[in-house]
């Protein structure tokens, strides 16, 4: 009898052990940029457009469940930051501008009141650095991933001085929804030395670094990670993976391939048409 009894005792201790693992083992579902999965790119599409980095394109895309937009930042000729892609004649032709700029504008950095002045595809309104503050604070739950394309160290340093300043003239809170991507290991130190945001991504769009340096630099700082589709590897996936990183795939639209990144491995993804609230319903999506 005695034995039968240490024997259950013995199994039930087994089982609660089991449960104790088991719910050790479970992840905590992910709170504030970490919730979210789709980041709008270049502010969303709307209509059939792209790289608008219109202010009705982030309305329309926030209406639809999206929460993290990315914002093309560049300086103006006058030295304002703007939301723009790039400054050349094919952007101009892209957001149906030519009949707006003269010639000689259309491929040249425009000036602050230019840019500003001239609609996009004659429907939607150009933003500026305040103007997406100004959309921070009217929506307390979005995030603004940076893309700002500059190397130079003080260009680097000029942009991001303006996007704090631009914060903290409205609440400084912002700034803990506003994620920088940076193109460089190097341009962690020209960002941390203006301000230490709590989230980094690292694009390697433009990195010649090895997966070695950049896996080994995850683990170094905390970064997390956005990539090309063609760079996503299953065993590059997993070694950011096992450092730590969160990572972000650029740009999808198609929701096989989207579910197929997921099942590799992938948090995230960069995305013109894809709302938040559609991805959730993909088959297979983490």
């Amino acid at each position: 009898m005695k034995k039968r009894m240490l024997a259950v005792v013995m199994m039930i201790c087994a089982i609660a052990l089991l449960f104790v693992f088991a719910l050790s083992g479970r992840k905590e579902p992910e709170t504030g940029f970490a919730a979210y999965k789709v980041i709008a790119h270049a502010l969303g599409g709307i209509n059939g457009y792209t790289y608008t980095n219109s202010y009705e394109a982030f309305i329309a895309n926030y209406e639809m469940g999206t929460r993290v937009f990315e914002a093309d930042l560049l300086l103006s000729a006058d030295d304002k930051l703007v939301a723009r892609h790039e400054w050349t004649g094919n952007m101009s032709k892209l957001l149906g501008q030519l009949t707006v700029l003269p010639a000689a504008k259309q491929g040249a950095v425009l000036t602050y009141s230019d840019f500003m002045d001239s609609p996009i595809l004659d429907l939607y309104s150009p933003v500026d650095i305040d103007k997406l503050m100004d959309l921070l604070g009217a929506y307390p739950d979005a995030y603004i991933v940076t893309d700002t394309k500059e190397l130079k160290p003080e260009l680097v340093t000029r942009q991001f001085e303006l996007i704090v300043e631009a914060a903290e003239s409205r609440d400084p809170a912002l700034l803990a929804r506003i994620v920088p991507q940076i193109y460089s290991r190097d341009m962690l130190d020209m960002v941390n030395k203006v301000h230490e945001f709590p989230e980094i991504i690292y694009t390697l769009y433009q990195s010649r670094d090895s997966e070695e340096q950049v896996v080994d630099f995850v683990k170094e700082t905390g970064v997390d990670i956005t990539m090309p589709v063609t760079k996503a590897s299953k065993s590059f996936v997993r070694q950011l993976k096992q450092a730590g990183a969160r990572i972000y795939v650029h740009t999808v639209n198609d929701q096989k391939e989207i579910v197929k990144l997921s099942r590799l491995g992938v948090d995230g993804f960069y995305t013109d048409f894809v709302p938040e609230d559609e991805l959730a319903g993909y088959p297979g999506i983490r």
